[in-house]
Protein backbone atom coordinates (compact mmCIF):
# COMPACT_ATOMS: atom_id res chain seq x y z
CA UNK A 1 0.00 0.00 0.00
CA UNK A 2 1.41 3.87 -1.35
CA UNK A 3 0.31 6.81 -1.33
CA UNK A 4 -0.67 7.60 -5.10
CA UNK A 5 1.44 10.18 -6.15
CA UNK A 6 0.09 11.49 -9.19
CA UNK A 7 2.62 13.84 -12.02
CA UNK A 8 1.39 17.44 -12.23
CA UNK A 9 2.32 19.06 -15.69
CA UNK A 10 4.32 22.28 -15.40
CA UNK A 11 1.76 24.06 -16.77
CA UNK A 12 -1.12 23.17 -14.72
CA UNK A 13 1.39 23.82 -11.88
CA UNK A 14 1.86 27.45 -13.34
CA UNK A 15 -1.71 27.66 -13.58
CA UNK A 16 -2.59 26.27 -9.77
CA UNK A 17 0.58 29.09 -8.17
CA UNK A 18 -1.21 31.92 -10.62
CA UNK A 19 -4.73 31.54 -9.13
CA UNK A 20 -3.51 30.79 -5.39
CA UNK A 21 -1.92 34.04 -5.18
CA UNK A 22 -5.02 35.85 -7.69
CA UNK A 23 -7.18 34.58 -5.41
CA UNK A 24 -5.45 36.08 -2.12
CA UNK A 25 -5.59 39.15 -4.58
CA UNK A 26 -9.36 38.78 -5.19
CA UNK A 27 -9.98 39.25 -1.58
CA UNK A 28 -7.96 41.81 -0.87
CA UNK A 29 -9.91 43.91 -3.49
CA UNK A 30 -13.47 42.73 -2.43
CA UNK A 31 -12.46 44.21 0.86
CA UNK A 32 -11.12 47.16 -0.44
CA UNK A 33 -14.47 47.72 -2.55
CA UNK A 34 -16.76 47.65 0.39
CA UNK A 35 -14.78 49.91 2.38
CA UNK A 36 -15.05 52.53 0.22
CA UNK A 37 -18.49 52.09 -1.09
CA UNK A 38 -19.52 52.50 2.36
CA UNK A 39 -17.15 55.51 3.07
CA UNK A 40 -17.95 58.86 2.51
CA UNK A 41 -16.39 59.00 -0.43
CA UNK A 42 -19.20 55.61 -1.38
CA UNK A 43 -21.07 57.59 -3.87
CA UNK A 44 -17.60 59.55 -5.94
CA UNK A 45 -15.87 55.65 -5.73
CA UNK A 46 -19.32 54.33 -7.22
CA UNK A 47 -19.91 57.08 -9.86
CA UNK A 48 -16.38 56.61 -11.25
CA UNK A 49 -16.82 52.90 -12.46
CA UNK A 50 -19.72 54.98 -14.51
CA UNK A 51 -18.15 57.43 -16.33
CA UNK A 52 -18.39 57.34 -20.03
CA UNK A 53 -15.10 56.36 -21.68
CA UNK A 54 -15.57 56.28 -25.86
CA UNK A 55 -19.67 55.88 -25.32
CA UNK A 56 -19.41 53.24 -22.91
CA UNK A 57 -19.14 53.11 -19.26
CA UNK A 58 -15.84 52.10 -17.56
CA UNK A 59 -17.63 49.16 -16.12
CA UNK A 60 -18.94 48.17 -19.40
CA UNK A 61 -15.33 48.18 -20.85
CA UNK A 62 -14.38 46.41 -17.86
CA UNK A 63 -16.91 43.27 -18.46
CA UNK A 64 -17.46 43.47 -22.32
CA UNK A 65 -13.82 43.95 -23.03
CA UNK A 66 -11.30 42.83 -20.59
CA UNK A 67 -13.77 40.45 -18.96
CA UNK A 68 -13.65 38.50 -23.00
CA UNK A 69 -9.74 38.40 -22.46
CA UNK A 70 -10.77 36.05 -19.33
CA UNK A 71 -12.99 34.32 -21.06
CA UNK A 72 -10.34 34.16 -23.93
CA UNK A 73 -8.15 32.25 -21.52
CA UNK A 74 -10.62 30.08 -20.22
CA UNK A 75 -11.36 29.03 -23.95
CA UNK A 76 -7.82 28.45 -23.72
CA UNK A 77 -7.54 26.29 -20.48
CA UNK A 78 -10.71 24.23 -21.52
CA UNK A 79 -8.87 23.31 -24.96
CA UNK A 80 -5.58 21.97 -23.31
CA UNK A 81 -7.64 20.31 -20.67
CA UNK A 82 -9.15 18.96 -24.03
CA UNK A 83 -6.69 17.84 -26.20
CA UNK A 84 -3.95 16.66 -23.33
CA UNK A 85 -5.05 17.82 -20.40
CA UNK A 86 -7.55 15.88 -17.79
CA UNK A 87 -10.33 15.94 -20.29
CA UNK A 88 -8.20 14.50 -23.12
CA UNK A 89 -9.50 10.75 -21.90
CA UNK A 90 -12.67 10.34 -21.69
CA UNK A 91 -12.43 7.45 -19.03
CA UNK A 92 -10.33 10.52 -16.80
CA UNK A 93 -13.16 13.46 -18.69
CA UNK A 94 -16.44 11.75 -17.51
CA UNK A 95 -16.21 12.19 -13.85
CA UNK A 96 -15.63 15.91 -13.57
CA UNK A 97 -18.07 16.18 -16.62
CA UNK A 98 -20.58 14.71 -14.63
CA UNK A 99 -19.99 16.53 -11.38
CA UNK A 100 -19.94 19.24 -13.07
CA UNK A 101 -23.65 18.33 -14.50
CA UNK A 102 -24.88 17.95 -11.59
CA UNK A 103 -23.37 21.00 -9.60
CA UNK A 104 -25.11 23.40 -12.40
CA UNK A 105 -28.12 21.61 -12.57
CA UNK A 106 -28.87 21.43 -8.66
CA UNK A 107 -28.11 25.08 -8.00
CA UNK A 108 -30.47 25.83 -10.64
CA UNK A 109 -33.27 23.98 -9.54
CA UNK A 110 -33.03 25.05 -6.05
CA UNK A 111 -32.92 29.02 -7.18
CA UNK A 112 -35.93 27.91 -9.42
CA UNK A 113 -37.81 26.32 -6.78
CA UNK A 114 -37.53 29.65 -5.25
CA UNK A 115 -37.84 32.03 -7.35
CA UNK A 116 -40.02 30.08 -10.07
CA UNK A 117 -42.54 32.64 -11.97
CA UNK A 118 -41.38 35.51 -10.27
CA UNK A 119 -39.45 38.68 -11.73
CA UNK A 120 -36.10 36.78 -9.90
CA UNK A 121 -36.42 34.06 -11.98
CA UNK A 122 -33.59 35.45 -14.98
CA UNK A 123 -31.29 34.72 -11.62
CA UNK A 124 -31.44 31.34 -12.38
CA UNK A 125 -27.89 31.05 -13.55
CA UNK A 126 -26.39 33.22 -10.78
CA UNK A 127 -25.52 30.08 -8.50
CA UNK A 128 -24.45 27.29 -11.15
CA UNK A 129 -20.46 28.57 -11.79
CA UNK A 130 -17.56 28.28 -9.66
CA UNK A 131 -14.61 30.97 -9.46
CA UNK A 132 -11.75 28.82 -10.25
CA UNK A 133 -9.52 31.58 -8.78
CA UNK A 134 -10.59 31.21 -5.33
CA UNK A 135 -11.49 27.52 -5.41
CA UNK A 136 -7.92 26.97 -6.12
CA UNK A 137 -6.84 29.37 -3.60
CA UNK A 138 -8.46 27.73 -0.75
CA UNK A 139 -7.12 24.18 -1.69
CA UNK A 140 -3.76 25.40 -2.49
CA UNK A 141 -3.96 26.42 1.71
CA UNK A 142 -3.88 22.83 2.17
CA UNK A 143 -0.86 21.81 0.25
CA UNK A 144 0.12 18.43 0.69
CA UNK A 145 -2.95 17.56 2.93
CA UNK A 146 -4.96 17.07 0.11
CA UNK A 147 -4.80 14.71 -3.06
CA UNK A 148 -2.97 15.93 -6.09
CA UNK A 149 -5.77 14.39 -8.13
CA UNK A 150 -8.11 16.64 -6.21
CA UNK A 151 -6.25 19.94 -7.38
CA UNK A 152 -6.70 18.46 -10.89
CA UNK A 153 -10.30 17.13 -10.45
CA UNK A 154 -11.50 20.65 -9.12
CA UNK A 155 -9.77 22.30 -11.68
CA UNK A 156 -11.59 20.41 -14.67
CA UNK A 157 -15.00 20.39 -12.66
CA UNK A 158 -14.04 24.72 -12.51
CA UNK A 159 -13.75 24.56 -16.54
CA UNK A 160 -16.50 22.35 -17.24
CA UNK A 161 -18.40 24.88 -14.22
CA UNK A 162 -17.38 28.07 -16.41
CA UNK A 163 -18.25 26.39 -20.14
CA UNK A 164 -21.64 25.62 -18.68
CA UNK A 165 -21.96 29.43 -17.57
CA UNK A 166 -20.94 30.54 -20.91
CA UNK A 167 -23.19 27.99 -22.86
CA UNK A 168 -26.10 29.76 -20.45
CA UNK A 169 -24.50 33.63 -20.82
CA UNK A 170 -24.88 32.79 -24.72
CA UNK A 171 -28.46 31.37 -25.04
CA UNK A 172 -30.40 33.25 -22.22
CA UNK A 173 -28.98 36.33 -21.63
CA UNK A 174 -28.57 37.80 -25.20
CA UNK A 175 -30.28 40.75 -25.95
CA UNK A 176 -32.18 41.44 -29.26
CA UNK A 177 -30.56 39.96 -31.72
CA UNK A 178 -29.08 41.89 -34.63
CA UNK A 179 -28.28 39.09 -37.00
CA UNK A 180 -26.04 40.97 -39.37
CA UNK A 181 -23.27 41.66 -36.93
CA UNK A 182 -24.09 38.16 -35.67
CA UNK A 183 -23.22 36.55 -39.28
CA UNK A 184 -20.44 38.98 -39.72
CA UNK A 185 -18.93 37.65 -36.15
CA UNK A 186 -19.46 34.01 -37.18
CA UNK A 187 -17.96 34.88 -40.46
CA UNK A 188 -14.40 36.38 -38.72
CA UNK A 189 -14.63 32.89 -36.61
CA UNK A 190 -15.01 30.97 -39.57
CA UNK A 191 -11.55 33.10 -41.28
CA UNK A 192 -9.32 32.10 -37.94
CA UNK A 193 -10.51 28.40 -38.28
CA UNK A 194 -9.39 28.77 -42.77
CA UNK A 195 -6.14 30.59 -41.32
CA UNK A 196 -5.57 27.66 -38.75
CA UNK A 197 -6.72 24.13 -40.38
CA UNK A 198 -6.09 24.99 -44.10
CA UNK A 199 -3.35 28.13 -44.39
CA UNK A 200 -1.26 26.61 -41.24
CA UNK A 201 -0.83 30.43 -40.14
CA UNK A 202 1.08 30.52 -36.64
CA UNK A 203 1.35 33.99 -35.75
CA UNK A 204 -0.55 35.47 -33.23
CA UNK A 205 -1.12 38.38 -34.99
CA UNK A 206 -3.79 37.88 -37.50
CA UNK A 207 -5.67 36.27 -34.51
CA UNK A 208 -5.92 38.50 -32.22
CA UNK A 209 -6.38 41.23 -34.96
CA UNK A 210 -9.47 39.06 -36.08
CA UNK A 211 -10.63 38.64 -32.68
CA UNK A 212 -10.59 42.16 -31.89
CA UNK A 213 -12.72 42.38 -34.63
CA UNK A 214 -15.37 39.41 -33.86
CA UNK A 215 -15.80 41.18 -30.50
CA UNK A 216 -16.62 44.19 -31.74
CA UNK A 217 -19.17 42.64 -33.89
CA UNK A 218 -20.57 40.09 -31.31
CA UNK A 219 -21.25 43.46 -29.10
CA UNK A 220 -22.89 44.85 -31.71
CA UNK A 221 -25.21 41.99 -32.45
CA UNK A 222 -26.64 41.49 -28.89
CA UNK A 223 -24.79 38.58 -27.69
CA UNK A 224 -23.01 39.18 -25.01
CA UNK A 225 -19.13 40.23 -25.95
CA UNK A 226 -17.44 38.14 -23.88
CA UNK A 227 -18.62 35.01 -25.91
CA UNK A 228 -15.57 36.22 -28.88
CA UNK A 229 -12.69 35.28 -26.13
CA UNK A 230 -14.31 31.86 -26.18
CA UNK A 231 -14.54 31.57 -29.79
CA UNK A 232 -11.20 32.88 -30.41
CA UNK A 233 -9.30 30.47 -28.34
CA UNK A 234 -10.48 27.71 -30.68
CA UNK A 235 -9.43 29.54 -33.40
CA UNK A 236 -5.39 29.64 -32.07
CA UNK A 237 -3.33 26.64 -33.11
CA UNK A 238 -2.69 23.98 -30.48
CA UNK A 239 -0.16 21.70 -30.01
CA UNK A 240 -1.22 18.97 -28.74
CA UNK A 241 2.35 18.18 -27.06
CA UNK A 242 2.87 19.33 -23.52
CA UNK A 243 4.50 22.68 -23.44
CA UNK A 244 5.18 23.43 -26.68
CA UNK A 245 6.70 26.56 -26.80
CA UNK A 246 6.08 26.69 -30.55
CA UNK A 247 2.01 26.57 -29.82
CA UNK A 248 0.50 29.67 -30.29
CA UNK A 249 -2.44 28.95 -27.91
CA UNK A 250 0.21 27.28 -25.13
CA UNK A 251 2.66 30.76 -26.34
CA UNK A 252 -1.01 32.93 -25.49
CA UNK A 253 -1.88 31.29 -22.25
CA UNK A 254 1.06 31.58 -20.76
CA UNK A 255 1.49 35.05 -21.37
CA UNK A 256 -1.93 35.86 -19.75
CA UNK A 257 -2.35 33.76 -16.75
CA UNK A 258 -0.41 36.80 -14.90
CA UNK A 259 -2.12 39.69 -16.63
CA UNK A 260 -5.49 38.01 -16.01
CA UNK A 261 -5.07 36.83 -11.98
CA UNK A 262 -3.37 40.05 -11.05
CA UNK A 263 -5.28 42.76 -13.36
CA UNK A 264 -8.66 41.64 -14.82
CA UNK A 265 -10.24 39.95 -12.01
CA UNK A 266 -8.85 42.66 -9.70
CA UNK A 267 -10.28 45.38 -11.98
CA UNK A 268 -13.24 43.13 -12.08
CA UNK A 269 -13.66 42.96 -8.26
CA UNK A 270 -13.47 46.73 -7.32
CA UNK A 271 -15.66 47.59 -9.95
CA UNK A 272 -18.15 44.67 -9.39
CA UNK A 273 -18.44 44.20 -5.30
CA UNK A 274 -19.07 47.88 -4.30
CA UNK A 275 -22.00 46.48 -2.40
CA UNK A 276 -23.56 49.25 -0.38
CA UNK A 277 -24.73 47.88 2.93
CA UNK A 278 -27.86 49.67 4.38
CA UNK A 279 -30.04 49.20 7.13
CA UNK A 280 -32.19 46.81 5.58
CA UNK A 281 -29.35 43.83 4.34
CA UNK A 282 -31.03 41.49 6.46
CA UNK A 283 -34.10 41.72 4.75
CA UNK A 284 -32.54 41.45 1.42
CA UNK A 285 -30.54 38.67 2.44
CA UNK A 286 -34.19 37.13 3.04
CA UNK A 287 -35.57 37.37 -0.27
CA UNK A 288 -36.57 34.69 -2.23
CA UNK A 289 -33.63 35.62 -4.86
CA UNK A 290 -30.89 35.80 -2.50
CA UNK A 291 -31.99 33.11 -0.43
CA UNK A 292 -32.01 30.88 -3.84
CA UNK A 293 -28.14 32.18 -4.31
CA UNK A 294 -27.24 31.01 -1.13
CA UNK A 295 -28.95 27.68 -0.80
CA UNK A 296 -28.02 27.11 -4.53
CA UNK A 297 -24.19 27.96 -4.13
CA UNK A 298 -24.41 26.30 -0.41
CA UNK A 299 -26.25 23.55 -0.47
CA UNK A 300 -26.98 22.62 -4.47
CA UNK A 301 -23.27 22.66 -5.20
CA UNK A 302 -21.73 20.20 -2.95
CA UNK A 303 -25.07 17.79 -3.18
CA UNK A 304 -25.58 18.17 -7.08
CA UNK A 305 -21.80 17.27 -7.44
CA UNK A 306 -21.42 14.90 -5.00
CA UNK A 307 -25.18 12.77 -5.46
CA UNK A 308 -24.56 13.15 -9.51
CA UNK A 309 -20.94 12.08 -8.97
CA UNK A 310 -21.88 8.69 -7.08
CA UNK A 311 -24.76 7.98 -9.16
CA UNK A 312 -22.36 8.25 -12.31
CA UNK A 313 -19.92 6.03 -10.35
CA UNK A 314 -22.18 3.41 -8.79
CA UNK A 315 -23.64 2.47 -12.60
CA UNK A 316 -20.07 2.29 -13.88
CA UNK A 317 -20.07 5.33 -16.09
CA UNK A 318 -16.74 6.58 -14.64
CA UNK A 319 -14.84 6.07 -12.07
CA UNK A 320 -12.93 7.53 -8.75
CA UNK A 321 -9.13 8.19 -8.95
CA UNK A 322 -7.57 5.85 -6.60
CA UNK A 323 -6.39 8.41 -3.99
CA UNK A 324 -9.44 9.87 -3.67
CA UNK A 325 -12.69 9.26 -1.33
CA UNK A 326 -16.35 10.71 -1.51
CA UNK A 327 -15.07 12.85 1.03
CA UNK A 328 -12.86 14.54 -0.70
CA UNK A 329 -15.49 15.04 -3.43
CA UNK A 330 -17.65 16.57 -1.21
CA UNK A 331 -15.03 18.79 -0.38
CA UNK A 332 -14.34 20.25 -3.69
CA UNK A 333 -18.67 20.21 -3.67
CA UNK A 334 -17.99 22.51 -1.10
CA UNK A 335 -15.36 24.52 -2.59
CA UNK A 336 -17.63 24.54 -6.12
CA UNK A 337 -20.05 27.22 -4.08
CA UNK A 338 -17.22 29.46 -4.66
CA UNK A 339 -19.18 31.58 -7.25
CA UNK A 340 -17.96 34.95 -6.79
CA UNK A 341 -16.13 35.86 -10.44
CA UNK A 342 -18.87 34.30 -12.57
CA UNK A 343 -21.95 34.51 -10.59
CA UNK A 344 -21.67 38.67 -10.37
CA UNK A 345 -21.06 38.66 -13.83
CA UNK A 346 -24.36 36.72 -14.47
CA UNK A 347 -25.32 38.61 -12.09
CA UNK A 348 -25.36 42.23 -13.92
CA UNK A 349 -26.57 40.43 -17.15
CA UNK A 350 -29.73 39.08 -15.50
CA UNK A 351 -31.08 42.33 -13.63
CA UNK A 352 -29.84 44.96 -15.91
CA UNK A 353 -31.21 48.26 -15.02
CA UNK A 354 -32.18 47.07 -11.00
CA UNK A 355 -29.49 48.17 -8.86
CA UNK A 356 -31.14 47.25 -6.13
CA UNK A 357 -31.35 43.58 -7.17
CA UNK A 358 -28.23 43.22 -8.48
CA UNK A 359 -26.91 44.40 -5.03
CA UNK A 360 -28.91 42.02 -3.03
CA UNK A 361 -27.98 39.17 -5.32
CA UNK A 362 -23.37 40.67 -4.69
CA UNK A 363 -24.34 40.41 -1.64
CA UNK A 364 -25.84 37.12 -1.63
CA UNK A 365 -23.17 35.84 -3.63
CA UNK A 366 -20.42 37.30 -1.33
CA UNK A 367 -21.83 36.05 1.77
CA UNK A 368 -22.22 32.53 0.07
CA UNK A 369 -18.58 32.29 -1.22
CA UNK A 370 -17.41 32.83 2.13
CA UNK A 371 -19.28 29.90 3.89
CA UNK A 372 -18.34 27.59 1.16
CA UNK A 373 -14.77 28.69 0.73
CA UNK A 374 -14.55 28.59 5.13
CA UNK A 375 -16.66 25.52 5.14
CA UNK A 376 -14.66 23.63 2.21
CA UNK A 377 -10.99 24.93 3.98
CA UNK A 378 -12.20 23.25 7.03
CA UNK A 379 -13.82 19.95 5.79
CA UNK A 380 -10.88 18.93 3.61
CA UNK A 381 -8.47 20.33 6.46
CA UNK A 382 -10.41 17.37 8.83
CA UNK A 383 -11.40 14.61 6.28
CA UNK A 384 -9.34 15.47 3.17
CA UNK A 385 -6.28 13.52 4.23
CA UNK A 386 -4.31 11.57 1.02
CA UNK A 387 -5.10 7.72 1.42
CA UNK A 388 -3.17 4.64 1.01
CA UNK A 389 -4.27 2.90 -2.59
CA UNK A 390 -2.73 -0.33 -4.56
CA UNK A 391 -0.97 1.83 -7.33
CA UNK A 392 -1.88 0.75 -10.82
CA UNK A 393 0.26 2.17 -13.28
CA UNK A 394 -2.69 2.64 -15.47
CA UNK A 395 -3.93 4.95 -13.43
CA UNK A 396 -1.07 6.96 -12.25
CA UNK A 397 -1.59 8.93 -15.98
CA UNK A 398 -4.60 11.25 -14.63
CA UNK A 399 -2.75 14.54 -16.54
CA UNK A 400 -0.69 12.73 -19.21
CA UNK A 401 2.56 14.23 -20.06
CA UNK A 402 3.10 11.86 -23.66
CA UNK A 403 3.35 13.52 -26.82
CA UNK A 404 0.61 12.62 -29.24
CA UNK A 405 1.29 9.42 -31.31
CA UNK A 406 3.76 9.05 -33.77
CA UNK A 407 2.29 10.04 -37.14
CA UNK A 408 -0.48 12.34 -35.26
CA UNK A 409 -1.04 15.64 -35.67
CA UNK A 410 0.32 18.25 -33.11
CA UNK A 411 -0.83 21.02 -33.58
CA UNK A 412 -4.88 21.36 -34.08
Amino acid sequence: MAIVQRRLSNTFQRFFESEKAGGILLIVCTVISLILANSPIGDQYLHLWHVKVAGLSVEHWINDALMAIFFLLIGLELERELYNGELSSLRNALLPIVAAAGGIAVPALIHFGFNGGTPTQAGIGIPMATDIAFALGVLALLGSRVPASLKVFLTALAVMDDLGAIIVIALFYTAELAFVYLLGALAVFGALLFLNRVLRVMSLIPYLLGGALMWFLMLKSGVHATIAGVLLAFAIPFSARQDDAASPSHRLEHVLHRPVAFVILPIFALANTGIVIGSDWAQELASSNSLGILAGLVVGKPLGITIVSFLAVAIGICKLPLDLRWRHVFGAGLLGGIGFTMSIFITNLAFTGEPGVINASKMAILLASLSAGVLGFVWLKLFGKPVASDVDMDTMDFESDQAPPAGGSAVR
